[in-house]
């Protein structure tokens, strides 16, 4: 075993978003080595998660104070989800490590082997998911997500997804990569890929940064033929028109998230509004709807939502208050 200074390296790392595919595959190991490794695992993340500002540098004002009770209670509440979700499914699944944030590395016995098994993976509101499947795949899974995977060592290998995941294929000869959306089903060989299907938007988008991917019909969404996506290439269906599209775009913008970057150009107060939600974790509301009708650009890296919103209040005409666990905007 590792002595525990290079190992909390890692899960720092890890935590800020900077660690590899090596090296989480080399955490995800060693955390699935023992209970006292995965604990070691949910105290330093616990520790990091839990980190503030000090409430002494609060300035003495009711809207502050509020403001800093907000941020304690928001990451106090990650802190819950993160570890109920740890052993619940240390529990219901025990040759699949999901640990914290969801690390995944599975150990298929070998009466499995000869037909598909599947698990389940969620990313809860205010948190992001990070799987390495048994054939090397790497997932980041984000937050209000849940997928399905097939891990029988047969046949094709099936992601079935209910929100949003950034995807790195590794190829396997003879045996396809299907991500099942709500809608069309994404075929692919070996590359890197986005796919935003959360039932409750208005769009479902497959953005390619490496590689081909070919978007096929399924039971409930016909084409006319299937669908070639080239890199740099975005296909979004419009479920209220029914109606695809296919546009160049610049990836970074709808995959830096899973590097705990987000990225925005003009982007809609009703989309922006929607996202920090389910990033953080929060429940915000809107007094004026005119408010929806504004646009942001801007870049955001590891700040909190209230570091945020105070950017936004700046850059736009509105103002925001904290009346209990929700975060009101008012136009000013």
């Amino acid at each position: 075993m590792e002595s525990q200074n290079p190992i909390r390296t890692k899960i720092i790392a890890f935590l800020d978003g900077e660690l590899g595919q090596e090296g989480l595959k080399e955490l995800s190991d060693w955390v699935s080595e023992s209970k006292e490794n995965a604990r070691y695992y949910s105290e330093i993340k616990d520790l990091w998660e839990a980190s503030v500002s000090n409430a002494s540098k609060i300035a003495d004002t009711e809207n502050e104070w509020r403001k800093f009770i907000f941020r304690v209670r928001t990451d106090n509440k990650r802190i819950l989800k993160s570890r109920s979700i740890t052993w619940k499914f240390i529990a219901r699944i025990a040759a699949v490590l999901i640990v914290g944030i969801l690390i995944g590395s599975l150990l298929i016995p070998d009466f499995l082997k000869t037909r598909p098994v599947y698990c389940t993976a969620i990313a809860p509101e205010g948190s992001m998911s990070k799987l390495v499947l048994p054939d090397s795949t790497y997932i980041c899974l984000n937050a209000g997500s849940e997928i399905r995977y097939s891990v029988g060592a047969g046949g094709p290998r099936e992601v079935f997804l209910h929100g949003e995941a950034w995807f790195s294929v590794s190829h396997v000869k003879n045996r396809a990569f299907v991500v099942h959306t709500s809608f069309y089903d994404v075929n692919v060989v070996g590359t890197e890929f986005n796919v935003k299907a959360y039932d409750t938007d208005s769009r479902v988008e497959t953005t390619l940064e490496k590689g081909v991917v070919l978007i096929c019909s399924t039971e409930k969404f016909r084409l006319l033929k299937d669908i070639y996506l080239n890199p740099g290439e975005q296909l979004v269906y419009y479920k209220e028109t029914k109606k695809l599209q296919i546009k160049p775009v610049n990836t970074s913008l709808f995959t830096s998230w899973k590097d705990n970057k987000l990225e925005f150009i003009k982007m809609g107060l009703d989309e922006l509004i929607v996202l920090l939600e389910r990033r953080y974790g929060v429940d915000i509301e809107v007094e004026n709807p005119e408010i929806l009708n504004f646009h942001y650009s801007g870049t955001i890296k590891n700040e909190s939502v209230l570091e945020i919103m105070d950017v936004i209040e700046h850059t736009l005409p509105i103002r925001y208050e904290i009346e209990g666990q929700t975060i009101k905007i008012y136009k000013n």
